[in-house]
């Protein structure tokens, strides 16, 4: 494993990897192949620190990386019920996108938009950038430099519509997946047990 995560950074572009290091979106791609959790099959990674989604294929190879936009509130849990309450209802502090390994399906939202869902219970999904509220300027905030304009979402994902097209139609759009969404105020060891230093792959 430590030879992987060596020599991780050369299939990464930047911001991925920095100061010669694999980001904790590698590490968890890595981990997650090492230890078989994968399933041998691609899959995704949401990094809610740097505001990213990470595609990765079955070896944990990088394919692509966009920026995202996230739930506008921090923490790595859905509140209970949150899914069945009219999102008029849903207090700021309440609008997280939650942490874990999710197996995601493809589905059609309340507006009729194909979507792809991470946690359908929570409605919590990846989906095109909305852009109808103006005032929320959602393309700017993914066009910005700044991580901390990407919190904006009541908890889904907002994909540029080109990369979500391109990108995560194609291997979530019709099928099951695996998507792993990085902690933000807990550890990656703590959600994910493969992350386990003891563990042996």
């Amino acid at each position: 494993m430590a030879l992987l995560l060596a020599a991780a950074c050369a299939a990464m572009a930047p911001p991925a990897c920095a100061a010669g290091k694999p980001a904790a979106a590698q590490q968890v791609a890595l981990a997650a192949v090492a230890s078989g959790d994968n399933g041998a099959a691609p899959f995704a990674v949401i990094d809610k620190k740097g505001a990213r989604l990470f595609v990765f294929d079955k070896d944990a190879r990088l394919l692509a990386t966009s920026p995202v936009l996230l739930g506008a509130a921090k923490g790595d849990d859905s509140v209970p019920g949150i899914g069945t309450r009219a999102m008029k209802d849903i207090r700021p502090e309440e609008r997280t996108t939650p942490a874990g390994r999710f197996v995601t399906e493809p589905g059609v939202n309340a507006a009729g938009e194909d979507v792809v869902w991470i946690d359908y219970d929570a409605a919590v999904s990846m989906h095109r950038v909305r852009t109808a509220n103006k005032s929320e300027r959602r393309l700017e905030r993914l066009a910005s430099p700044s991580i901390e304009d990407n919190r904006i979402s009541y908890g889904c994902v907002n994909v540029p519509a080109r990369f979500y097209d391109q990108q995560v139609k194609p291997l979530f759009g019709n099928r099951k997946g695996l998507v792993y969404v990085l902690p933000e105020t807990t550890t990656v060891e703590h959600r994910f047990s493969f992350m386990d230093p003891n563990q042996k792959p």
